[in-house]
């Protein structure tokens, strides 16, 4: 396979005057989508300002023309079916249908942000296919739904705004029952490795993405769907594999990530926090070779 997207993920630090100059520039130097994340808490950002996704995604919507927008990722542990559902469409409509809908599992310390209690990985896992499989009930016109972890119901409103489609739901995944949830629902899937996988030496590291990527093979076939037919996102650049510290790593790390099926190759602005800076002429140039 070859790539087919190669986007950008802004962590959402700082101001929107700091924040939105490099979406501008993410559109003028020729990525694919710009993603912002999805956080309450991180251990990157202690004392800095995290904005929230979804209103920082419509701002960009102003600023930019071409450029998709993401999540990578909205977090299950503190959204609902309903309201995700809500803000989602909302920038889908605002965007001119330029949304990508990146969810994950989320993380123990967003929960713990949130709500005042830890959620174990079996309680956020449920949560997980609660928070997809609802989501998709909502936009499905449906006005009540039980899950096993959270349920809506008096549901009045319309799914969407008239001639609105629904974003590209992109699903990240590194277990079995992620992967079998993705399978099953996702557009896209993602990957970064997983918890663990930022301490790998480069070659376990790939060993690693070349695992999941037959789970996932395994897990769209259990659920008789055609794993071609689900797009392949990576994310590098938070473990040891470092694409954009040299023109050279980067195409090197595109190469290993097409031929590891993947189809969407996603890298760390040049403004990162937690030591991922790099230098913007990295990105030109890289890019320039890889259209």
């Amino acid at each position: 396979m070859t790539l087919d997207r190669i986007s950008l993920v802004i962590p959402p630090v700082g101001p929107w005057r700091d924040q939105q100059r490099w979406y501008r520039w993410a559109e003028q130097v020729g990525y694919d989508v710009v993603y912002t994340y999805d956080h309450l808490t991180h251990a990157t950002a202690p004392g800095l300002w995290l904005s929230e996704a979804f209103t920082t995604l419509t701002a960009a919507a102003a600023v930019t023309e071409r450029i998709r927008l993401g999540t990578l990722v909205a977090s299950a542990v503190f959204r609902t079916p309903v309201t995700l559902a809500r803000v989602a469409m909302t920038v889908q409509d605002v965007s001119g249908g330029r949304l990508v809908l990146g969810l994950g599992m989320g993380a123990p310390t967003c929960a713990l942000a949130d709500h005042g209690t830890r959620e174990s990985p079996a309680e956020m896992s449920a949560r997980f296919a609660d928070v997809v499989r609802g989501y998709r009930a909502v936009l499905g016109g449906t006005t009540e739904w039980e899950g096993r972890t959270t349920s809506f119901r008096g549901l009045e409103t319309l799914p969407a705004p008239g001639g609105v489609a629904r974003p590209e739901l992109l699903l990240a995944a590194h277990g079995p029952r992620a992967l079998a949830l993705a399978a099953a629902y996702a557009d896209t899937w993602n990957s970064y490795g997983g918890p663990g996988s930022t301490q790998l030496e480069a070659e376990e590291y790939w060993a690693l993405l070349a695992q999941q990527a037959r789970g996932f093979d395994e897990a769209c076939r259990a659920a008789d769907r055609d794993p071609a037919a689900v797009r392949r996102s990576l994310l590098l650049g938070f473990g040891r594999v470092r694409p954009t510290t040299s023109v050279d790593e980067y195409l090197t790390a595109a190469e290993r990530a097409a031929a590891l099926g993947f189809t969407e190759l996603v890298v760390y602005a040049p403004e990162s926090p937690a030591g991922m800076d790099s230098d913007p002429a990295v990105h030109e140039r890289a890019l320039a070779r890889l259209r």
